[in-house]
Order: C-alpha cells, then sequence, then structure tokens
C-alpha cells in the first residue's frame, strides 16, 4: 500500500473542479471522439427539462442560470488538462487538437432565473456544434438541476411561513462546499432572508446572520455570564440561545440581565430556541419576554426544521418571528433530486426525439407559453415548437450567442423581486402547498404532428433495405 504523506498532499495546489472541462462523464468524450472522426458537427440542438415533477413539488423554480452560462463562457481545456488527457492514451490526435483549441461558440436560450416551471417544460436550449453542445451536458445539468432543486423547496418554505424571516442555516450539512453556496445562493433567489455562510455574503451580497452556538454557552459556568459576555464583545444585533439548560430560565435571565445592557447602551434584539416543543416553548418565552418588559425581543427558532413544521406552527400561532432552516433546504430532503434531462432535439436541421419507455421526449426547437386568467394568477401552460403561434406570455429567450452572453443578467435581486411575482402569480392551491393540487401545461396539435412525422420517417427508414 502506497502511503502518502500529509507534506505532500499539502503541497498539491487546491482545485476548483467546477471550472474544468474534466468534470464531465466519460461518455461524452468517448461520442466525441466519434463524432470527430465521422465528421458529425453540425448544428445539435438540446433543451433540459424535468421530466415529471417528485413528490410534494406541485411546481419548481429555475435557478442556476448565471452560473451555468459563465461556465460556458470560460469553458476551455489547460495545457495540464491536455496533457493528462494525452497521457491515459485513449484519445486520438485529432481529438486532443481539437480540446487544445476549444471554445464554446453555441447558442443558449432559457427561461429567467426565478421562473416557475413544470415537468416537460425546457427551461434551457443549447445550440450549437454538436461536439460542443455533447461536451456541456453533464456541469449545465449539475448547476442547474442543484439550484432548481433548493430553490424549488425554498420557495415552499417561505409559502409556508409569509413575513416570517428565514435564514439558510444549512452549510454545514450541504453535500459539499459548492452545494453550500449555491443553496445560499438558490433559497434567497427564492425568498429567504439571508444565509449563516459568510462567504455567500462575499460572493453574492446576501444579507447574513448568525447568533451563538451551544458551546459559547457550555464554556462558562453561568449562563447569565456568557449571555453578558457576549452581549459585551459584539454588542449590535445580540441574540440570545437560551436552550443550552433550560429554556424557561434561560428565558428570565435574558429579563434580568436587560437592564444592564440597556444601560450600557446594549439592545438586546432576540432569543433563539433550538430544541423541544417549539409552539409550547415559544407561548411561554414570549410571556416571559412580555412581561419582563421585552415585547419588541424577537423569538427565532431552529432544529430541523421543515415547511411542514412551519405550516404547524403557523396553524397554532406559535409567536416566532423568523427561522434557520438547515438539513431539509440545503439537501431537499423530502425530495432530494429531480428527473433531470438534456436531449437532443434536432441535428442537422432534422428534428430528433428519444421514443424510451417512459422517457419519450418531443422533438424540435420549443417554446412555452403562459396563460393567466381574470384574476392575474397562472393559469395553464402550453408548449409548442418554436415558431408555433401560440397565444400567452413565452417564456424562453436568448440570452446567449456565438458563446458570449448577449447582456448583462440582472441582479441577483432583481432575480429575487421576479421570483416572488412568479409565486404572487401561482394559483391559490399551489400557493398553499395543496398536496392534490395540479396544473395544465398542454402540448400543441404542432408538436404532435411534429412528433407524429418524426415516427412516420423512422419507421419508413427502417422498412427500406439495407
Amino acid at each position: 500500500m502506497k502511503c502518502v504523506s500529509f507534506a505532500t498532499m499539502s503541497e498539491r495546489p487546491l482545485l476548483q473542479p467546477g471550472s474544468s472541462p474534466l468534470l464531465t462523464d466519460l461518455y461524452q468524450f468517448n461520442m466525441i471522439e466519434a463524432y470527430l472522426a465521422h465528421g458529425e458537427t453540425e448544428t445539435a440542438v438540446f433543451e433540459l427539462f424535468v421530466r415529471k415533477l417528485p413528490a410534494r413539488r406541485e411546481f419548481l423554480i429555475v435557478a442556476g442560470l448565471e452560473q451555468a452560462l459563465q461556465f460556458l463562457e470560460e469553458l476551455h481545456f489547460s495545457r495540464a488538462d491536455i496533457d493528462w488527457l494525452e497521457s491515459t492514451g485513449r484519445f486520438s490526435e485529432r481529438t486532443i487538437d481539437y480540446f487544445t483549441n476549444f471554445r464554446f461558440k453555441g447558442d443558449v436560450h432559457a427561461m429567467p432565473e426565478g421562473t416557475v416551471f413544470f415537468a416537460n417544460e425546457p427551461i434551457l436550449r443549447v445550440t450549437a456544434p454538436l461536439p460542443e453542445a455533447q461536451l456541456v451536458e453533464a456541469r449545465l445539468i449539475n448547476i442547474l438541476h442543484f439550484q432548481s432543486l433548493i430553490a424549488s423547496k425554498a420557495a415552499r418554505i417561505g409559502l409556508a411561513a409569509p413575513g416570517k424571516l428565514l435564514v439558510d442555516f444549512g452549510l454545514r450539512r450541504a453535500h459539499g462546499a459548492e452545494a453550500g453556496l449555491m443553496a445560499a445562493r438558490a433559497s434567497y433567489l427564492a425568498g429567504f432572508t439571508g444565509t449563516a455562510t459568510v462567504l455567500a455574503a462575499e460572493l453574492f451580497d446576501i444579507p447574513i446572520f448568525g447568533t451563538m452556538a451551544h458551546s459559547f454557552i457550555e464554556v462558562h459556568d453561568d449562563e447569565a455570564v456568557a449571555f453578558d459576555r457576549f452581549a459585551k464583545a459584539r454588542p449590535e444585533d445580540v441574540i440570545f440561545l437560551i436552550d443550552t439548560y433550560d429554556t424557561e430560565a434561560g428565558a428570565r435571565k435574558v429579563v434580568n440581565l436587560a437592564p444592564r445592557l440597556k444601560a450600557a447602551g446594549i439592545k438586546i434584539r432576540g432569543v433563539r430556541l433550538d430544541s423541544g416543543d417549539m409552539i409550547a416553548l415559544s407561548k411561554v418565552v414570549r410571556r416571559i419576554l412580555d412581561e419582563g418588559g421585552l415585547p419588541e425581543v424577537t423569538i427565532f427558532a431552529s432544529g430541523g426544521l421543515d415547511e411542514d413544521d412551519l405550516m404547524d406552527m403557523a396553524r397554532a400561532n406559535a409567536p416566532i418571528n423568523g427561522f434557520g432552516i438547515g438539513t431539509s433546504l440545503t439537501t431537499s430532503s423530502d425530495a432530494p433530486a429531480l428527473d433531470c434531462a438534456y436531449k437532443l432535439q434536432e441535428y442537422a436541421g432534422v428534428p430528433r426525439r428519444k421514443l424510451s419507455v417512459g422517457k419519450a421526449t418531443w422533438p424540435g426547437r420549443k417554446q412555452v407559453w403562459r396563460h393567466y386568467g381574470a384574476d392575474g394568477r397562472m393559469s395553464g401552460d402550453v408548449f409548442s415548437v418554436e415558431d408555433d403561434n401560440q397565444k400567452g406570455v413565452p417564456l424562453i429567450h436568448e440570452v446567449m450567442r456565438g458563446g458570449k452572453r448577449l447582456y448583462p443578467l440582472p441582479t441577483l435581486d432583481e432575480i429575487r423581486a421576479y421570483a416572488a411575482e412568479q409565486l404572487q402569480h401561482l394559483p391559490t392551491p399551489l400557493r398553499e402547498l395543496d398536496p392534490e393540487a395540479t396544473y395544465p401545461v398542454g402540448v400543441s396539435e404542432a408538436l404532435k404532428n411534429l412528433a407524429a412525422s418524426f415516427e412516420r420517417r423512422l419507421r419508413e427508414r427502417e422498412r427500406k433495405p439495407e
């Protein structure tokens, strides 16, 4: 067994795997080798969509487009990438030369980030020479799948707790560093107030929130001393964690400490509950605070919460002002994956279609049109071939041409405002997270006819003798 010393390991450069073209599946390289060998480099059209909605997801939210377009613009093979590919002996000189000079030069159409979407509706379309369009598949799915997954979960949590302060607490349970950062971005986009992840504040200008851990209380022999020292060390936005030992006793210590802190010019902003019966405890703590002359002190709750818990608390009128949501958000624990697909819809000007049982696709370049009722709420979608003349609001727009973005993307706060508008226009059953709610998505006759013509052409080709 070969041993690797810590010294040797520390000398290795830190990796940024998300920017590497090698972050893909081997079969992409295998296919590109074959494409180039046979001159199959004409224009291909791929579309990215979700085949079906998972349980407890009556709608989804598009997120991750900014990172997807950045990936496409910056994609290239470094000298180290080329050297490694050559060292494997897997690829021809032709393919190595192709990768050496590779840049993505295709076009991209997409739904804007923050758009509500449903099963089978394309959220992104790539039009590029076949090898280019093929190479980017895995990473595009990786980016858009994860952020859309988390944004959709965050939207549900926001709908379950309207008007509440919601903070992403999920970095430590996220599946890796990038996941933690992208979860902070996606949840803020979908309506969260902010995050506890400091780097997300630097990268995305997301508001950050933080209180204290139980360890700070445990370091001190006296809980009241811990509260006092914490407040004086950082007197802005003081929030005390009061359930390390006895929650009611902790709340009374806050009441007793408040006059001394006030005299020092320090205002207590809130208390945090992290365990126990949140409904019962919040009511007891609220009474203690109010009777102690602290009606302005808020109650913040955390600890394994999801949208079901928040709806239960709302029904019970629990006096909780905000929530920290961790594991259930950053892992989307009740629905941890979307059935995402990136499929060929056209090649060399000819519509293409997959006919696999349970995984059949609709051919051609498509558009989605959204209809609204007299009440301003969404009433149904129709998707069809791109040049069909459908009524409604088209959702898919060109965002990249020739490998370059056509215009600056909206800021994260602008996307957040757009997502809030989208959620406001959801039909009432979807806004209320009714598990029986459905939303009509129709397929046009033009698209059905195109699919039928593809199948006729396929049968005719199969009948021809070789």
